[in-house]
């Protein structure tokens, strides 16, 4: 299982919370949308291309509201 270990860098600032919390509230969202356990639903969403995009900070999809970002992964799983 992979595990954050980058640190995300956005206009010079540091912006690892909050794109790690982002990540734990998309995922909080998941869980309860999917009736699925935590390490099931974080397991799906590491392979996706909506967390990659999340990682990279120049698509600003980190900056995206959760829920915004929930729809690109169902879309991107549809």
């Amino acid at each position: 299982m992979e595990y954050l270990s980058n640190i995300y860098f956005w206009n010079k600032k540091d912006i690892t919370f909050f794109t790690c919390y982002k990540i734990r509230q998309i995922l909080d969202i998941l869980v309860r949308q999917e009736n699925r356990d935590f390490d099931d639903v974080y397991a799906d969403f590491l392979e996706s291309n909506t967390y990659r995009a999340i990682q990279d900070t120049r698509s600003l999809l980190w900056y995206e509201n959760d829920e915004f970002i929930v729809d690109e992964y169902y879309r991107e799983k549809s």
